[in-house]
């Protein structure tokens, strides 16, 4: 299962994890709120989490409850 990435990105953007991705699969365009996660495309290694500076980003299995909403979230960008 992917990784999401959930509420704590709205409005920072903050891109260390697009740095670290292997595969390229966090997207997002400067008007975006947030950024967000291909979920066909992630590799699951993890990469991109210990990169957040705000925690924003779980293995899907692991999202919080509270954030659940955001693994749909992260599919439904990529289906525009």
């Amino acid at each position: 299962m992917a990784y999401v990435i959930a509420e704590p990105c709205i409005g920072v953007k903050d891109k260390s994890c697009v740095a670290v991705c292997p595969v390229d699969c966090i997207h997002g365009t400067d008007d975006d709120e947030m950024l967000y996660i291909q979920p066909d495309e992630c590799i699951d290694c993890g990469a991109c989490a210990p990169e957040c500076p705000v925690s924003a980003i779980f293995p899907a299995e692991d999202v919080p409850a509270q954030w659940k909403a955001f693994i749909e979230k992260n599919a439904d960008y990529f289906k525009k």
